[in-house]
């Protein structure tokens, strides 16, 4: 069902029965690596190429999360997934393997959560009775693509993000035990005329804050509904900036309730700058480390909010800004 302008509430409550996380070898000396499923000791994964190590990352993903729910592949009727690679190659490639009927996204760093409503829409809808959703990300491979290969050993400015190596998916499902996704707002693009690419965090706050606005006047709520909003990538500056926002635009909402995936991802002291980004960021730190909380019983309610910047090496060498986007998705224990 539709409420206000941009926010369907889901009235069959589809569930997230299982989830399969992998991440890298940096990863696993991060800060939630008990929260994985799977991780690897080397970048490469046996492979001759970083891309084709991304293929891996979310085939092991969708293998992991299949096989937790004590079903085959050929019970899941269909993948939506997505990837920052040209083409999004690494997840068509991975779904030529896993050989079910296959949705690509792309929304950058947002496919995780544009993944997870356009899913639970299909669910509630009576579309489908299980399907796989997520997105994934390798460190190397993105970073060769959007700025220089890591052997080149450029400088980067104190706003620079490092590209998680990792993959998470969540199975859906309309029955079961599990979390329950009650509602999503799909943002719109809102460009601020940046065009600096090493500062994603900057560019991406104003998108986040006006898809989180949109949710709490679609649906007629205040922040304290949620014991936690978290966005995907927005680093130390974005978050800075969209707490900012939030103060000036008079949204009451606490900055210890207000988190990010990429300052969750990686411990105090790892060289990552202003903090984690990837399309495996938000995937990996919901489907992993805040899933885990909620069967725990630590979070009862939170809305996650990933974000994404949607340039290409081509448009910021044709000097173009950056349009970003954020997706926001209602995840109820």
């Amino acid at each position: 069902m539709l409420q206000g302008h941009q926010t369907w509430i889901f009235e069959n409550k589809p569930v997230i029965i299982s989830t399969g996380v992998v991440g890298g070898p940096f990863e696993a000396r991060g800060n939630i690596p008990n929260d994985f499923d799977i991780l690897h000791e080397d970048l490469w994964l046996g492979q001759k190429s970083y891309e084709k190590a991304h293929t891996l990352l979310l085939e092991g993903a969708c293998k992991r999360a299949t096989e937790k729910a004590n079903l085959r592949k050929s019970d899941i009727q269909f993948i939506l997934a997505g990837d920052l690679i040209n083409q999004i190659t690494p997840t068509s490639f991975a779904c030529r393997t896993l050989e079910t009927p296959y949705l690509g996204l792309f929304g950058a760093c947002s496919t995780s959560m544009e993944g997870l409503a356009l899913g639970a829409l299909i669910i509630n809808s009576k579309g489908a009775k299980y399907l796989l959703t997520g997105a994934s990300s390798h460190n190397a491979a993105v970073e060769k693509q959007f700025r220089y290969p890591t052997e080149y050993g450029g400088q980067k400015p104190p706003t620079a993000q490092w590209t998680v190596t990792g993959a998470g998916v969540a199975l859906l499902s309309d029955k079961g035990e599990g979390p329950h996704i009650t509602s999503a707002t799909i943002g719109k693009v809102v460009d601020m005329g940046m065009t600096d690419p090493l500062n994603m965090g900057g560019a991406m706050a104003p998108a986040a804050v006006d898809t989180i606005q949109a949710h709490l006047r679609d649906r007629q709520i205040d922040p304290s509904y949620y014991d936690l909003i978290v966005t995907g990538d927005l680093g130390k500056v974005g978050r800075e900036i969209a707490l900012k926002i939030f103060q000036k635009n008079n949204i009451p909402i606490k900055e210890e309730q207000f988190q990010d995936c990429g300052l969750i991802i990686y411990r105090e002291g790892q060289p990552v700058l202003a903090g984690a980004s990837g399309p495996g960021c938000s995937a990996t730190v919901v489907y992993g480390h805040l899933l885990n909380r909620m069967k725990k019983g630590e979070i009862k309610r939170m809305l996650v909010v990933a974000t994404g910047a949607l340039l290409s090496p081509l448009s910021f060498q044709q000097n173009e800004t950056i349009p970003c986007i954020a997706h926001a998705v209602s995840i109820e224990n």
